[in-house]
């Protein structure tokens, strides 16, 4: 009954559909299910995947965080300005996390302590940390990183399998029990439902949602480092646009946008289903800016979804 009632509900949709793509893929193209297509098909968005998984707990706890691109990029760029100005770089990879972590403080306190809202503090933020990240690096391109760096990003850390990939599991199991097995999920459910029932119960909701920002803006440092050892250079726009596939695919993973609801099996499986709609529409040629909108689609597809399946659309409840 379990499983019944599991492939019943909105994972059981995304597993459905998730086949059908792999499905489709295959018959366009034989070497979507090759090792080395896999491999590159979480490769070459790794630093948004990994960003998902923190932008979940984010989301569930009825919060967002639009400036995890630019907070990306911002790493990616602090760490190419430190290397050259003759910074150790492993000096330099903790100075960029530190940088993710005031930012991430910095949204958390704006939102929690100060009462703001946080699509309005981390779009601000999103403008900021950009700016920040073009005023370190201006218009040149950085690179020349040392090799124990770049291979972090572009050798395999276990056989064929990239550090980044590695670390995005870990951080997926880290993740899946502190959301689902522990305390401090619980009560990041319990505030995303209703902050004020949090607060009747005794819950610290304001240092709660720092905590979370806080690990967003870092995750979001840390991927900037896997992008910045993944291509081998950095440049300003580093990460530009990012967001609209990280939120797409916590949404579309059933994370409801007004918080409460969600895990991170979901997020996982939606993960796949915008990597291999992605990557297919690579293999058939198809150009980044159509991919895109198939994303764009995706993500109005996801909020309108558990409207339609609770009969509110357009406002009729039923």
């Amino acid at each position: 009954m379990r499983a019944l009632r599991r492939l019943q509900s909105w994972e059981g949709f995304l597993i459905a559909v998730l086949i059908f793509v792999v499905l489709v893929n295959t018959a366009i193209s034989p070497q979507f299910l090759t090792t080395g297509n896999l491999v590159n098909l979480f490769q070459l968005s790794i630093e948004k995947v990994i960003v998902a998984l923190a932008m979940t707990l984010v989301i569930v706890n009825a919060e967002i965080d639009l400036s995890v691109g630019s907070m990306l990029g911002l790493s990616a760029c602090a760490f190419g300005y430190l290397h050259d100005a003759g910074i150790d770089a492993r000096l330099a990879v903790l100075a960029c996390l530190a940088i993710g972590l005031a930012g991430g403080i910095l949204n958390g306190v704006c939102t929690a302590w100060l009462g703001l809202p946080s699509l309005v503090v981390t779009l601000a933020t999103m403008i900021g940390f950009r700016g920040a990240a073009r005023v370190l690096v201006e218009d040149r391109g950085i690179g020349d990183f040392p090799g124990w760096f770049t291979d972090l990003g572009q050798k395999g850390l276990a056989g064929p399998l990239p550090f980044g990939l590695v670390a995005f599991a870990v951080l997926f199991v880290v993740f899946h029990v502190v959301l689902e097995r522990s305390g401090f999920g619980r009560k990041t459910y319990v505030i995303g439902t209703s902050r004020d029932v949090a607060e009747y119960a005794g819950i610290d909701t304001g240092r709660h949602k720092i905590v979370l920002f806080a690990i967003s803006g870092t995750v979001a440092a840390f991927a900037g480092l896997l992008y910045a050892a993944r291509v081998g250079a950095i440049r300003g726009d580093v990460g530009l646009g990012f967001e609209l596939d990280i939120i797409t695919m916590v949404l579309l993973g059933g994370v409801s946008i007004f918080g409460g609801t969600g895990s991170l099996t979901g997020t996982l499986l939606a993960i796949l289903i915008v990597l291999a709609l992605r990557n297919g529409m690579a293999l058939r040629n198809i150009t980044g800016h159509i991919q895109t909108g198939v994303v764009g689609i995706l993500l109005i597809g996801s909020v309108l979804a558990p409207r339609v399946r609770s009969g509110r659309l357009f406002g009729a409840e039923r």
